[in-house]
């Protein structure tokens, strides 16, 4: 595993929203990360489908460390804004989130994310997203960043 493959693997680790989905981090490479969900009850809207935001989540999330793969060094990065369209209902065994990196800047990088939802040996697009990230410098895990629990 490369440094960034591990700085990836242990920020993903550390954060609560992906521990509560129960979201698995399935591949780092280098503009690409791939993070899985499997669907249970406690992420459903009403009707039954997993709900949008959870989904939305992990496909955030698979872009922001697509980004964090081709950042500058000592850089951390955070979501400025994303666009999600649903193309077909949340109905899978399992759903995969593919981030990349579109176009990688000093400051700005653009992603896109496609969840597809697997059944069997069906694959099928749930949804895809265009996001950008920004790349804060100097803010890497020794920074001290507010709202960071102490380590």
């Amino acid at each position: 595993m490369t440094d960034t493959q591990e700085i990836v693997a242990e920020s993903f680790g550390s954060q609560g929203l992906m521990k509560t989905l129960g979201a698995e981090l399935t591949g780092i490479d280098r503009g690409e990360v791939r993070i899985a969900l499997l669907p249970r009850a406690e992420l459903t809207q009403q009707d039954g489908y997993v709900h949008a935001g959870a989904l939305t989540a992990v496909m955030d999330t698979a872009c922001g460390f697509a980004a964090m793969t081709v950042a500058p060094p000592g850089s951390n990065v955070l979501s400025v804004e994303f666009k999600v369209n649903f193309i077909r209902l949340a109905v899978a065994d399992r759903f995969v989130a593919t981030g990349k990196v579109i176009k990688a800047g000093k400051t700005l990088t653009v992603c896109q994310a496609e969840m597809v939802g697997e059944r069997g040996s069906e694959r099928t697009t749930i949804a895809i997203m265009q996001a950008t990230i920004f790349n804060v410098p100097g803010a890497g895990k020794s920074s001290g960043r507010p709202g960071r629990p102490s380590e």
